[in-house]
């Protein structure tokens, strides 16, 4: 019986092809935005979550907090802490340094580019690795020597000298008021995804590592420092343990001062993200209801279209409830093809932003399957009347409808 009723659906689907595809319209349109929408949605989330991964889930930045008024000079942060902070926590330490950088103008010859110097530990390495393509990494000695070396990326190096092996070369520039001569010991390269390249900034300037040593001369005070914990570290415990030593260190709260983590950060963008894409794709969702709506209004006239074909069927001995499951299966059928469309068509225009963005796009099959599922509900729901309407029909009346 189902079986027969689908194929009376279909002939009565394909005898009305524009008004049929006319009707699927608006669900087409409803669930492809809802799927695409999403979609895009969770693609981003898992974007997010792989550009944190990038630059360490461990990781953590604190600093003397911004809303303090009476900040003296000993809430600052010293070598010496860096230090204390190693011994009391050397085995849940992966890296720690003063995050220090500034940005100062880089001479060579009649070249000149504006730099963005970062500040670092000579293992660095182990917590944000980069391919070293000519020369070598900053070592310990550079780091405990304040030696002017300086290890860059290789555009940065086309950007300055105009070739990529910099090793060996030199260039001025002026670091809190000194100028000194710097050498390049090291060139790396470092591949990104077009949206790591995107969310991470295109500077045109240049940009390189030297020891965060220089960074804190000539009085070492620095304003923050930046800690990155072992893998196997709970850290929640392990930076809530940190945030109070620094406290009693530095004589102070440890609500006094500011603690940003990764994690942290990128919880509150992933619930953003999750949050807007469940609103977005909520408004678009309100297109089904339109759907449903015009389903509704093509099915009524077909019913009136097919009164006769109604009363012959009821005299043959077909029941009420057999008219009414004919409707409700047609009905089903255009929501549930202009779903199929609309999956199609969404999931293809996530594909295509994936592929821009260099990205694999994510589409869950549980939102497939709930599109497909809805689109089906809305048919029968928006279907009920006009089948309703259908199967109440006298049959003598409806002989005599011409």
């Amino acid at each position: 019986m189902l079986i027969e009723n689908m194929k009376m659906a279909f002939s009565a689907i394909r005898i009305n092809k524009m008004r049929s595809f006319l009707t699927m319209l608006g669900i087409i349109i409803g669930i492809g935005s809802v799927i695409s929408i999403v979609s895009i949605g969770d693609t981003m989330r898992t974007m997010f979550a792989d550009l944190y991964k990038e630059v360490g889930l461990t990781q953590a930045y604190i600093s003397i907090g911004y809303w303090l008024d009476d900040v003296r000079q000993s809430d600052y942060f010293t070598l010496d802490d860096l230090e204390r902070v190693k011994e009391v926590f050397g085995d849940e330490i992966a890296y720690i340094d003063s995050q220090s950088y500034v940005s100062a103008d880089a001479l060579y010859g009649r070249a000149k580019v504006k730099f963005d110097f970062q500040g670092i530990d000579y293992n660095y390495q182990d917590v944000q690795p980069v391919n070293i393509i000519y020369g070598r990494y900053l070592n310990e000695g550079d780091v405990k020597g304040r030696r002017k070396n300086v290890v860059m990326d290789v555009k940065s190096a086309l950007q300055l000298f105009g070739v990529e092996n910099a090793v060996g070369r030199t260039f001025r520039t002026t670091i809190y008021g000194s100028t000194d001569e710097y050498t390049v010991v090291g060139v790396y390269k470092k591949d990104l995804s077009p949206f790591q390249a995107m969310m991470m900034g295109q500077s045109d300037g240049g940009s390189a590592f030297i020891p965060y040593t220089l960074l804190t001369w000539p009085n070492d005070y620095f304003y923050a420092m930046r800690v990155y914990a072992k893998d196997d570290v709970n850290l929640d415990d392990f930076f809530g343990r940190l945030k109070v030593f620094i406290g009693r260190l530095k004589m102070r709260d440890a609500e006094d001062y500011y603690m940003a983590t990764a994690v942290e950060e990128m919880g509150m963008m992933d619930s953003m993200m999750g949050g807007l894409s469940a609103a977005v794709g909520g408004i678009a969702a309100i297109s089904l209801l339109v759907g449903g709506i015009g389903i509704m209004n093509i099915m009524l006239v077909s019913v009136t279209e097919r009164t006769r074909e109604i009363g012959i069927r009821k005299s043959l001995g077909a029941r009420t409830k057999d008219i009414m499951i004919q409707f409700l299966t047609e009905s089903a059928l255009l929501s549930a093809c202009g779903g199929m469309i609309g999956i199609l068509l969404g999931s293809g225009l996530v594909s295509a932003v994936g592929a821009v963005l260099g990205v694999t796009a994510v589409v869950r099959p549980s939102v497939v399957l709930l599109a497909v599922g809805f689109s089906a509900l809305v048919g029968i729901f928006f279907g009920m009347y006009p089948a309703s309407k259908a199967a109440k029909k006298d049959p003598i009346e409806a002989l005599r409808y011409e």
